[in-house]
This record gives C-alpha cells, structure tokens and sequence, in this order.
C-alpha cells in the first residue's frame, strides 16, 4: 500500500511539473509551426531533414524585409499563459545565412506574444515581446536561445520586454495603457519568433536559418519539488523496508 501510495505522489509531482508543457521536434510534421513564405516563389520554409540537429528541422531560406517562424493553430503554444506562475520558451536555431546586399549582417530574433481579439489603435494585434537571441552566421552550428517569464502575474513589463498595441508621434511602440503583461499573455493568439522586431524596419534581406526543439514548460513550483522529494521519499522507505 506505501508503495503504491509513493508512486501516486510520484506521479502528482510529474503532472504538476509537467503542466503546460509542449515541444516541437518536427519529426511529427510541422505542429501548427509556419515559416515565411515567399510572395514569388523564390525560396521556401519546409521541414529539412538533412541539418544534422536530430533532424528533420524547419528551414527558411528566402530574400525578404525579415522572417517569422509562427503557431496560430496549436493549443500546445496558443493559449492562456497565465495558467501557470511561470513559464521558459526556448528554441534551437541554426543561421546559415544573413546578408544584405552580399554582407554579413546580423539581425536580432524577437519571441512576440500577440493578443488578437483586444487589438486597436489600428494597429492588427496587441503583444509583448523579448529578443530571445541573434541570429549570426559568423557563429556557426546550432545555438539554444531561451527566457524564463517568472511572474506571468506581473502588471508591468519585466525588465528586457517590450510591448506593442500603439504608437508615438514617430512610431516608437508601446503597450497601450488598457492593457497589461498578464492581460496579454491570458490571450495569446499567435506565438512567434522572428526578426520583425516591433518599431525597426529593414531592407531586403537573404536568409537561410533553421529553427528545431521549440519548447514552452512550465516552471515547477517549490510545492511540486517538495512532493517529488516525499513521494521518493515514500518510495526509498518502501524499498529498504521490503529488502529488511
């Protein structure tokens, strides 16, 4: 009975830290996952399977202002984020290529956050935004960008987070002030990355990048640590108590 007691509080603490937890490998297709598609067809966003990260991976490879890796469709990915304390998004990239008229060039990935449904000043979409890493080609091979938002509570932006919704007399962007951090991750519509950082602009650029492991998880709480230390607690006990 102690036994079977230790594995059900084990398996509480799994569920409980596992919650809200989803990850996109593309070995099961692309999961709600689109890249930028060309307007002519001169390139392509699609599963690759030659790219050496536990392939298959999701390639862009397309001249153009920027490019977004985005979800809409996924439950996983497109929900209410404030269900949880705190929550990582992380994701592996690989830049083959940044270059703008024949230069390398960097250019900054943004992780945005948009809330559809409460949109105005004209502009399509309210969200929150980080920039997660940059993508460089000088740097070679796979690179994991990822953030943690510890208080998906928080009324404010944290600090490195911007927020857009409206603008400044010169376009500057910001978070209205009917809105909130927590308001706008209670109604994600859309998850993504992508080097249309909110208030740039860019010429036309050629890119080759790759994106694999996109994940978001939840943050365990302390209480859910405590109980996996009590159920292997239970579970340590049990097993000297049948070998005694």
């Amino acid at each position: 009975m102690k036994m079977k007691q230790a594995y059900m509080v084990l398996a509480l603490a799994f569920a409980a830290g596992g919650a809200a937890a989803a990850t996109t490998d593309f070995s099961s297709g692309t999961q709600g996952w689109q890249g930028t598609q060309p307007a002519d067809g001169n390139g392509y966003s699609a599963i690759d399977t030659s790219l050496g990260n536990d392939a298959p991976a999701y390639r862009t490879v397309i001249n153009n202002f920027g490019i977004t890796f985005a979800n809409s469709t996924n439950a996983e990915f497109v929900r209410d984020y404030t269900a949880t304390s705190a929550v990582t998004f992380g994701i592996d990239v690989l830049t083959q290529q940044v270059s703008y008229f024949g230069q390398d060039v960097t250019r900054d990935l943004v992780l945005e956050l948009r809330d559809y449904d409460n949109a105005g000043n004209g502009l399509p979409y309210t969200s929150v935004w980080y920039t997660i890493g940059t993508l460089d080609a000088s740097v070679g091979g796979w690179q994991h960008f990822s953030v943690t938002i510890g208080d998906t509570s928080a009324g404010g932006l944290p600090s490195g987070w911007g927020g857009y919704g409206a603008e400044d007399a010169v376009g500057n962007p910001f978070l209205p002030a009917d809105r909130t951090f927590a308001s706008v991750l209670a109604g994600v519509d859309e998850i993504a990355f992508t080097t249309y950082k909110p208030g740039f602009a860019y010429g036309f650029t050629d890119f080759d990048v790759a994106v694999d492991n996109i994940s978001v998880s939840a943050v365990p709480e302390p209480g859910t640590y405590a109980m996996l230390l009590a159920g292997l607690g239970l579970v340590g006990a049990a097993a000297r108590r049948r070998r005694g």
